[in-house]
């Protein structure tokens, strides 16, 4: 897993609430068995609509993507948050997430950032208006600034959940960070757990 520190970059402005894994990802591509190229499939049905955001060029090449309310709500497919680091987005800014998709998302690395309304209204109006705007994130300070200076949050996210995308750990990193532990427990314990005896 890549490690998370500064995000530079324009966002894209999905201006709606509820945004479920079946919008990102639909099911008909949950039958590939790899991890990547699931970007040229998000929103899928969405970018019909030739008005939609994905499909303005203006916005090629975004790092981070800002939504409204519950965003990533619905099944628990990990193939969403793969959708979107397909489109090469590195963040996340919404009012709220939903439970399964934000701890799927920092799993992989992707950093979902809950800041008020208010403030998803400022950026979102910003970015439709202004779409070469850019957006700073660092995340060791846990602040969110926009590139002229003119608008700063911090934003709150947990210990666990920082060191991990700090350090870049997925669950199998943060596992081999206790290697030593695991070795010296194994040297220490029988080969055979449980044993019988002869009689049984």
């Amino acid at each position: 897993m890549r490690q998370v520190g500064k995000i530079v970059g324009h966002a894209i402005p999905l201006n709606r609430a509820n945004v479920d894994t079946d919008q990102i990802i639909p099911a008909k591509h949950l039958k590939r068995i790899e991890r990547t190229g699931y970007g040229p499939f998000a929103f899928e049905s969405w970018r019909e609509d030739p008005d939609f955001v994905l499909n303005d060029p203006a916005y090629d090449g975004a790092k981070l993507l800002i939504s409204r309310h519950n965003f990533g709500s619905g099944s628990s497919r990990e193939h969403a948050v793969w959708a979107i680091e397909g489109l090469g987005v590195e963040a996340l800014i919404a009012p709220s997430f939903a439970d399964i998709f934000k701890n799927n998302c920092l799993k992989v690395g992707l950093l979902t950032i809950v800041l008020p309304e208010e403030d998803v209204d400022y950026l979102m109006a910003r970015s439709e208006e202004l779409p070469e705007s850019q957006i700073e994130i660092d995340l060791a300070s846990q602040t969110v600034r926009t590139n002229d200076g003119a608008w700063q949050r911090t934003f709150e996210i947990s210990e666990f959940g920082k060191h991990r995308l700090l350090d870049g750990l997925d669950d199998i990193g943060l596992t081999m960070q206790q290697e030593e532990s695991i070795a010296a427990f194994e040297e220490q314990r029988s080969e055979l757990l449980p044993t019988t005896s002869a009689a049984d």
